[in-house]
């Protein structure tokens, strides 16, 4: 182990384990080898490893307890492996590795992508009127072809990866139950008594008969990478775990919550790193504009808008409940988890503006 590495470093990576089977399985890295924690990410944890001549990335769950159903990395290797030839922009994918004597949890192993991910800032490349317009449509085209493939013809069926038929109630179900596995923790420091009042309407405005497609689960813009072109072109869609076969309005409800409109109210602090702001400068599309270019690049139509964005804003609430309930459990050095004290409860408060429409499409 060397100097620098922090404690949690070494809980998620046991560098030589990781060696010793990336050897067995890809052959001798020839004197390079190194690891590198990616830290953008909120859930999952990242690894860049230089193999040889192979820039690599590892990906598995955060150490401890985790929610069921949450943090499924094999699950995202398997969509990304079946996806490899289709119009979605994925990465290669390299190894799966349901050994826990390496890593302790499982992990998958693709191939790096080179590009520019927009979290906190666009680059300067982009900020004309025209290219913040493109990043827009990119965006929106990205989610289109992932809602027109043909699940089944690539090996995700129905029943097995995902049963479509009531999967919008059980969407509000398993939130609300991973909601009510974070509190068990949570409630010791805060309650959010708001969430109740959103649950019982979400529960009581499930939409009938939604289409059915494969679904990314977690599809926004810093989930997206865009090539190092000077016009903006994605090419590679990123973080799996949530896929699933299900309701495409879904994602584009999700999409559209972290996508903010000039005539929103200004973030709060709390949330800033799951709100950030430059999309409401000059020539970057609206909310309503990117449901247009849905519409008219899907053939479906966008109804129960409300319905989705509350969806989404709920789920929002419920990953920041979990992420609060592992800082207080000591299970991540995420700067953004204790942050969720207020993050939450402010999470919930827009939930209820969308639901009084006081924060409109």
């Amino acid at each position: 182990m060397s100097e620098g590495e922090s404690d949690y470093f070494r809980r998620i990576v046991d560098r030589e384990a990781l060696a010793e089977y990336l050897e067995d399985e890809l052959g001798p890295h020839g004197g390079t080898y190194e690891v590198e924690h990616h830290k953008e990410g909120h859930s999952n944890e990242t690894l860049f490893v230089t193999w040889g001549d192979d820039d690599l990335v590892v990906r598995r769950p955060p150490p401890g307890e985790t929610a069921e159903n949450a943090h499924d990395v094999l699950r995202e290797f398997r969509v990304m492996d079946a996806l490899q030839g289709t119009d979605v922009r994925v990465p290669e994918t390299v190894l799966s590795c349901d050994d826990h004597d390496v890593l302790d949890a499982d992990f998958y192993v693709m191939k790096r992508m080179n590009g520019v991910v927009l979290r906190d800032e666009e680059p300067e490349r982009f900020a004309t009127p025209e290219r913040r317009r493109q990043v827009g449509e990119e965006l929106v085209d990205g989610l289109a072809e992932i809602h027109a493939v043909d699940y089944e013809a690539v090996g995700l069926e129905e029943g097995d990866f995902g049963y479509p038929p009531g999967f919008t109630e059980r969407q509000v179900r398993r939130w609300s139950e991973q909601l009510m596995w974070a509190f068990e923790v949570t409630t010791e420091e805060r309650e959010v008594e708001e969430l109740y009042d959103v649950m019982s309407w979400l529960q009581d405005n499930v939409p009938e008969d939604p289409p059915s497609t494969l679904v990314h689960g977690d599809y926004k813009l810093d989930n997206v990478m865009f090539a190092t072109d000077d016009e903006p072109r994605i090419n590679a869609v990123f973080d799996w775990e949530m896929s699933t076969l299900g309701d495409p309005f879904t994602d584009l409800g999700w999409m559209l919550s972290y996508w903010w409109d000039a005539k929103d109210p200004e973030p709060p602090e709390s949330t800033d790193s799951l709100s950030n702001t430059f999309m409401t400068r000059e020539g970057y599309l609206t909310r309503q504009e990117l449901v247009e270019r849905y519409e008219q690049q899907t053939g479906l139509e966008f109804t129960n808008e409300r319905f989705y964005r509350v969806l989404a804003v709920y789920k929002l609430a419920g990953l920041g409940e979990m992420f609060f309930r592992r800082y207080l459990e000591g299970n991540s050095d995420d700067d953004m988890y204790p942050k969720m004290r207020h993050g939450v409860p402010a999470l919930a408060a827009r939930a209820q503006r969308i639901i009084d429409g006081e924060e409109p499409l």
